[in-house]
């Protein structure tokens, strides 16, 4: 975890500074010791008004959270209450999406080959289709060739499997998956 801070307006005191990493640190509670957080804190100081405003990014979390008092340490516990009230919901929020999903039904299709072969369905034959690359125009050769309704071929051009087909209507028509 680490921390940043920045002062506008007034001089520091290593005391101040003490009291706020302790405060902050105090957070690592939530995340564990090895997260990689970043938690910037910038206090500014304008006459009597003593704001301090802290953000925390890391691990998909983004929080900000700001406070203004009349005395910079109340202004630290006061954001550090809200930013641990921000993390609780969170925290709270991603336990719910989990719960949801692990009780979530899944609708699994098996299919038995010993007990329904009568059922089964008849494959009464196969083809297999060279890798080798084909243009377009040499795709459409073999469709006539073969006499099909498809061809499934690489594509030269794209290295990708393309199935050309011929339409209803006339003519013919060209699938070309892009993953």
């Amino acid at each position: 975890m680490n921390i940043a801070f920045s002062f506008k307006n007034f001089e520091p005191s290593e005391h101040l500074k003490k009291y706020a990493r302790r405060r902050m640190e105090k957070m690592g509670r939530f995340f564990g010791k090895s997260s990689g957080l970043e938690i910037n804190v910038v206090m500014t100081m304008d006459k009597i008004r003593h704001r301090c405003e802290v953000t925390v990014t890391g691990e998909g979390l983004h929080l900000n959270a700001s406070e203004q008092t009349n005395d910079m340490y109340a202004a630290i516990d006061l954001v550090r209450d809200k930013l641990e009230s921000q993390i609780k919901r969170q925290v709270s929020r991603v336990r719910e999406q989990r719960r949801q999903a692990r009780n979530a039904d899944v609708d699994v299709f098996t299919y038995n080959m010993e007990g329904e072969a009568d059922d089964a369905p008849d494959i009464s034959g196969s083809d297999r289709f060279a890798n080798k690359p084909l243009h377009l125009d040499e795709a459409l050769m073999q469709l006539e060739n073969i006499g099909g309704d498809f061809f499934v071929f690489i594509n030269a051009e794209t290295t990708r499997v393309n199935v050309v087909y011929r339409k209803s209507a006339g003519g013919f028509a060209l699938i070309d998956p892009v993953l």
